[in-house]
């Protein structure tokens, strides 16, 4: 079985057409060579994990990342998120730094962004797998069109949604998105490099006005603590 086959039910219908690509399968190919070669994370099971998580009809946000932690357990298939007992990694922590600001909401004790996810957050990465230890190593194969099709395809939807597009490799993706019926939360990204510009720039009370005045129910933003 490929990576591929698991990908969910609801997201099917919309990305058909990219499946029936050849480029599709070349990258099917790539990444099962690239795993029989050594470690490429997230596991072949959760590589469509954002999507398994935030069905097609349930999205009200879109957060883009750029690709999966490299690091060994850490990435899970949702973008800043990580595991269960794996350390919350700098650009998630300084996520948790401005929401606490922001909102008043304590820091959780773990990186694990599920709550958000199942409330129709689509914490989706612009690539899908990354060869362990090297950030960006399957950047450029294919899993950009996989993923600019799912932004296309939340864009063409009836129901408006909230995109967040966090950093100059984001926001390229604007183009995809008609800024007239969405609305777009831009910003920084909140890697440290750039986390002084992400500070005080209030994202999680823009995506909630913007999703309440869509007709939806706002995020709840609390990450329970594991401990």
């Amino acid at each position: 079985m490929t990576d591929t086959d698991k990908l969910p039910e609801s997201w099917r219908g919309v990305l058909g057409e990219e499946l029936a690509q050849p480029y599709f399968k070349e990258l099917t190919e790539f990444v099962e060579e690239e795993r029989a070669k050594g470690p490429v994370y997230p596991p072949r099971e959760e590589v469509f994990a954002a999507l398994d998580a935030t069905p097609y009809d349930k999205v009200k946000v879109l957060i883009l990342g750029q690709d999966p932690y490299h690091g060994e357990g850490q990435g899970h298939g949702l973008c800043f998120s990580v595991r269960p007992g794996v350390r919350t990694p700098p650009s998630l922590r300084n996520i948790y730094k401005e929401m606490h600001t922001e909102l008043g909401l304590p820091v959780p004790d773990n990186g694990y962004l599920m709550p958000w996810a199942e409330q129709g957050v689509l914490l989706l990465n612009a690539v899908l797998t990354v060869r362990a230890g090297e950030a960006n190593s399957h950047k450029g194969k294919g899993w950009e069109k996989v993923t600019d099709a799912v932004i296309r395809a939340v864009a063409s939807r009836p129901d408006p949604a909230v995109f967040v597009l966090w950093g100059n490799y984001a926001q390229k993706k604007l183009p995809l998105i008609d800024e007239s019926r969405h609305v777009v939360v831009k910003g920084a990204h909140p890697s440290p490099l750039s986390a002084k510009k992400f500070f005080g720039s209030r994202p999680f009370t823009q995506i909630n006005e913007a999703v309440a005045a869509q007709g939806h129910e706002p995020i709840d933003w609390r990450i329970p603590d594991l401990g």
